[in-house]
């Protein structure tokens, strides 16, 4: 009987691989629970939230925090996902020296459409399970918000957020650390027409 036995990276391994060129700058990959995953395409209206986002996002943070954008964070002991956005506290190196790892972590944006049941279900337990305090996935098949905070871990062991809030396109927002900014949704979300 033949059995396949699932190739499980650390977080060396996995890096090892990048710097002998095993990965060309056309893979869009990433490092979860020891896998390799392959990242989901992106459509049009995920470009426009994220550059809308790009456009926005700055002018909330000011100088009080770091914007990252498709940039990799550390989550020991085996997994460096790519969320969209990722802010984080200011440091002197600007993380030249190492990527963030989840004491670092303000808040993680995801953008979704085709991958959405994938980060409301493995990257939201998994930006738990690392203590990351919030989680937003700007759901655009759903056209809202979702603001997930409190990570804890259940009595079975499952890791998730026990506040989970949602935001409608027509509403604004502040960022966690920022209580004064005001993150208008309307100016995120693309509007989607019969003709998109």
């Amino acid at each position: 009987m033949n059995s396949t036995t699932l190739k499980r990276f650390s977080l060396g391994e996995y890096n090892r691989l990048g710097e002998l060129g095993f990965f060309s700058e056309d893979d869009r990959v990433e490092l979860i629970h020891g896998q390799i995953i392959q990242m989901a395409a992106k459509g049009t209206a995920h470009e426009v939230c994220l550059t809308r986002l790009l456009r926005e996002l700055p002018k909330q943070i000011g100088d009080r925090a770091t914007l990252r954008c498709q940039s990799p964070i550390v989550l020991p002991p085996d997994s460096e996902p790519e969320p969209d956005f990722t802010i984080v506290q200011n440091r002197a190196d600007d993380y030249l020296n190492s990527h963030p790892s989840p004491e670092d972590v303000l808040l993680i944006i995801e953008i979704s459409a085709s991958s959405v049941s994938y980060d409301q279900e493995e990257k939201l337990s998994l930006y738990a399970e690392a203590g990351i305090t919030n989680y937003w996935i700007f759901n655009l098949l759903e056209n809202h918000l979702e603001v997930n905070s409190e990570p804890y871990q259940g009595l079975l062991g499952k890791f998730g957020y026990s506040v989970k809030r949602i935001i409608l396109p027509n509403q604004a927002i502040a960022i966690p650390f920022s209580p004064d900014s005001s993150l208008n949704l309307s100016r995120i979300f693309p509007i989607i027409t019969a003709d998109s």
